[in-house]
């Protein structure tokens, strides 16, 4: 009897065990498969990055491998309208875990005393939401939030009222496109590219005296203008052969270096150049040339024009130049006394464009 009330204790403490092991999987599935609230939002469970959207005061945690901000709210099923607001842009690249807020239009009427105008917008900056009504804002007006005198009329929509103080100055921001520089990097490989600096617009501050009339623009006299953040260089690193470490130069006149051909062989290449119209030899391989910014005459795809010994370098065929890929056009008798010489067209001796 007592051997069989123990046996019946130790097979309920058993079973215990084991729905208390199935429910904890159940759970621990569920909490990887579907929604759960917590204080920090809703979590989705996907892969690769963590992505946080805070839109309208709600938020939002998904793990996702979208690459941009477009394709997070995409799959994340999170729809904008044309006027909404998403920082940082759509067409941002996420590489690690990311914030995205995302700024709701709602409806704003903007007056001047003489207009009202109905708009939809996400901005909070009266300046800006003054601006995307199509008004001026000089300097000196004043625009302020007011109390909606006639709700039903124009029912939840904010109002704001701008005051002209007589100003005709009126500031702007514009950005300061940046330069890019291409160098030569002799450990890569010919042709291949890598981004050693990103560039950065820079920004200038103008300040302007403009008349209006009829809210058309009739005159704009520049009052100050300053730089309030430097452009930044992009900088683009490009694979080179290391024969272009000791280019062919005009004073130079003939260019003398080895060469290992693919079959392993070593060969001395020399190089001169030539000046003449190309406009006929162009014909073989391309459509029009031009004169490169060192006076070097490349085609329509940047490549070098090259005269070389056909019976060893086709017309059309790629090859390497001091002065980059190159491309063969042309031939001349100098290939009779040097099978493995190029001639490369310029424009050094009669720097006539042609």
């Amino acid at each position: 009897m007592r051997l069989s009330k123990k046996f019946d204790q130790a097979l309920t403490a058993m079973l215990i065990f084991v729905v208390a092991l199935v429910f904890g999987a159940f759970l621990s599935w569920g909490a990887k498969n579907t929604f759960a609230d917590n204080e920090d939002g809703i979590y989705v469970e996907s892969e690769n990055h963590f992505v946080t959207f805070y839109d309208n005061g709600e938020k939002l945690i998904v793990k996702t491998n979208a690459e941009t901000v477009g394709e997070a709210l995409s799959r994340a099923k999170i729809i904008l309208s044309e006027t909404d607001i998403v920082e940082p842009a759509l067409d941002t690249k996420i590489d690690s875990d990311f914030f995205i807020n995302i700024y709701r239009s709602r409806p704003v009427i903007v007056s001047d005393g003489v207009t009202d105008k109905y708009i939809m917008t996400a901005s909070y900056d009266q300046r800006t939401i003054a601006n995307e009504a199509g008004y001026v804002v000089y300097d000196g007006d004043e625009i302020a939030l007011v109390p909606n005198k006639n709700f039903l009329e124009t029912g939840a929509a904010s109002r704001y009222e701008i005051t002209r103080n007589g100003g005709r100055t009126v500031t702007e921001e514009t950005e300061i496109p940046f330069t890019e520089r291409t160098v030569k990097d002799y450990n890569m490989a010919p042709g291949e590219k890598e981004v050693r600096q990103l560039g950065e617009v820079g920004m200038k501050t103008s300040v302007y005296n403009i008349l209006y009339i009829d809210g058309k623009e009739v005159s704009r006299e520049l009052i100050s203008e300053e730089v309030t953040r430097q452009p930044v260089e992009k900088i683009v690193a490009v694979g080179a052969s290391a024969i272009e470490q000791k280019p062919l130069t005009p004073i130079m006149g003939r260019n003398r270096y080895t060469v290992t051909k693919e079959d392993g062989t070593i060969i001395e290449r020399q190089e001169t150049f030539y000046d003449l119209n190309m406009g006929v030899v162009i014909t073989f391989c391309g459509v029009s040339y031009s004169i490169r910014e060192d006076g070097v005459k490349v085609d329509q795809d940047g490549y070098v024009m090259v005269a070389a010994d056909l019976s060893r370098y086709p017309r059309c065929s790629v090859v390497e130049t001091s002065l980059g890929a190159g491309k063969v056009y042309d031939t001349g008798t100098f290939a009779l006394s040097n099978p493995e010489q190029f001639d490369i067209a310029t424009d050094w001796t009669n720097r006539d464009g042609r």
